[in-house]
């Protein structure tokens, strides 16, 4: 079974706002888009089961194929930049993806 980082060219998350979390898969191939959107992997309870958040809190899932690339927007657990907040960018939230076996 491979790994999400293995078929991607790029994963990587950023704020989308101040209360927003974003999420980038661009796939190194057409055919590995493919695979991976028509097994539906990236869904709301995927992203709930990842990030501890519930459906309610999240905001969209988008397939792109002219890009090979899907998008998935969160609700962020905390405000960029409030205390305690641990990355005021979002830049670092997108490992549990990495790992994510399909």
């Amino acid at each position: 079974m491979a790994k999400l980082m293995d078929v991607a060219q790029v994963i990587r998350s950023k704020n989308s706002g101040p209360f927003e979390l974003t999420f980038d898969i661009i796939f190194r191939t057409q055919e590995d888009f493919e695979d991976f959107t028509s097994r539906k992997i990236l869904c709301p309870e995927l992203l709930c089961k990842l990030y501890h958040i519930t459906k309610d809190q999240v905001l969209g899932i988008i397939e792109f194929p002219q890009a090979k690339a899907v998008k998935a927007t969160i609700v962020c657990p905390w405000a960029s930049g409030a205390i305690g907040e641990r990355d005021v960018y979002g830049a670092q939230q997108h490992a549990p993806l990495m790992e994510l076996e399909i």
